[in-house]
C-alpha cells in the first residue's frame, strides 16, 4: 500500500464508504508482510517516498519471483537491482511486466512513464566503468530525474572532461563513477559548485585492490563538497543523487 492509496483508504473511511473493519483488515498488511524468506515493507513508500528494493544477488530466482509478484501488486517501477539476464527471462515466463537494463543489471517491474526534474549529471572514467554509471543513471530515472551521461571522459585524457564543463556546470549534483586510482571525483569536486558524490569501483590492476584503491583516493579528496559511496554502488550513488536534486528543484 503506497501513500496516496493510505490516503484514499482513511478517505473512504472519513465518508463513511468503507467500514471500520474492512479496513482495518487491509491496515494489517501494514507495516511489512511476511513471505516467511522476506519481509515486504509495504510502508517505506509511506515513509520515504520511494517503494522498497528488490537486490537480487544471493535470492533464488523463485524468492525474487515471489517477492517481485507481492510488490507488482501495489506498486509500479519497482527497481531489481543486481539482476542477471536469468532473472530476467523467468520473470517475463511467469507475465511478470518489466524491462531489462543489461549494462545496469536493472529490471523496472511494473514500468510506467516517469515525468523528470531537475538535472543530474553521471561521469564515468572508463568505458570500463559504465555499468557502475548505469546502474546511477537507471536508478536516477526511475526515481523521477532528469539524467545527463558523460561517458569515457577520465583524467588519462582530461581534455574529454574540460569539453563537457557547461554540462557539468548546469548539473545540480554531479556523480562521478571510476576505478584505478579514482582521481575523477576530485577533479570534477575542483570543477563545479554543486555536490559531487564519488563512485569507486573495482575496475582497475592488482594494486588497485578490486576498487579499495579508488576508495581510499576519494576518501581522501582535497576538493570539497565531495562524498563517497562505497565501492561499485551506483544504486546508492543515484539514490542519493535523486533526494539532492529534488531538493534543488523545490
Amino acid at each position: 500500500m503506497n501513500a496516496e492509496n493510505l490516503k484514499s483508504l482513511l478517505m473512504q473511511v472519513k465518508d463513511g464508504k468503507k467500514d471500520i473493519d474492512k479496513a482495518l483488515e487491509e491496515l494489517k498488511r501494514l507495516p511489512f508482510e511476511d513471505l516467511g524468506y522476506a519481509k515486504l515493507d509495504y510502508h517505506r513508500d509511506v515513509r520515504t517516498g520511494v517503494p522498497e528494493v528488490i537486490y537480487c544477488e544471493g535470492k533464488t530466482i523463485p524468492q525474487i519471483h515471489g517477492i517481485a509478484e507481492k510488490m507488482a501488486e501495489h506498486y509500479n517501477n519497482i527497481l531489481a537491482t543486481r539482476a542477471e539476464k536469468d532473472v530476467y527471462n523467468a520473470l517475463l515466463e511467469e507475465k511478470i511486466a518489466c524491462e531489462y537494463h543489461e549494462d545496469a543489471r536493472i529490471i523496472i517491474i511494473n514500468p510506467q512513464p516517469v515525468e523528470k526534474v531537475g538535472n543530474i549529471a553521471v561521469v564515468s572514467a572508463g568505458t570500463s566503468d559504465v555499468p557502475v554509471a548505469e546502474e546511477a543513471a537507471i536508478t536516477a530515472e526511475i526515481l523521477g530525474n532528469y539524467v545527463n551521461r558523460i561517458y569515457d571522459a577520465g583524467v588519462a585524457g582530461i581534455h574529454r572532461l574540460l569539453h563537457s564543463c557547461e554540462e557539468l556546470f548546469e548539473a545540480n549534483v554531479v556523480i562521478a563513477v571510476a576505478g584505478m586510482e579514482g582521481a575523477l571525483a576530485s577533479v570534477v569536486g575542483g570543477l563545479v559548485s554543486s555536490p559531487v558524490i564519488g563512485v569507486p569501483t573495482s575496475i582497475g590492476y592488482g594494486a588497485s585492490f578490486n576498487g579499495v584503491a579508488a576508495l581510499l583516493s576519494m576518501l581522501n579528496s582535497c576538493a570539497s563538497g565531495v562524498s563517497v559511496v562505497n565501492i561499485d554502488n551506483g544504486f546508492g550513488a543515484g539514490y542519493q543523487a535523486s533526494i539532492i536534486n529534488k531538493i534543488a528543484v523545490k
